[in-house]
């Protein structure tokens, strides 16, 4: 089944642009394809009313659970440290 024929569903609400390509960014580095559903006045007027300036990050559904696992996961400071590596 091709990615286009699949149903995608929201997997977050974020504010904005940059909130949104860091979550993207987090589902992608987990192999979650991801697609931006948002208003294109949002992307000229970085603000957050009414859902004006919100950019939903969808993902596959069958990838949605796992999204929200990824999304939930809290990180400490030495999880972060890349010179171990």
């Amino acid at each position: 089944m091709e990615m286009e024929d699949e149903k995608w569903e929201v997997a977050h609400r974020a504010s904005g642009m940059v909130n949104a390509n860091i979550i993207v960014g987090r589902l992608e580095t987990e192999g979650i394809p991801t697609r931006l559903k948002y208003e294109a006045v949002g992307t000229i007027y970085p603000i957050t009313i009414d859902g004006l300036g919100e950019v939903k990050i969808l993902v596959p559904a069958v990838y949605l659970e796992y999204a929200h696992e990824v999304l939930s996961r809290s990180y400490e400071n030495d999880d972060m440290d890349w010179r171990d590596q």
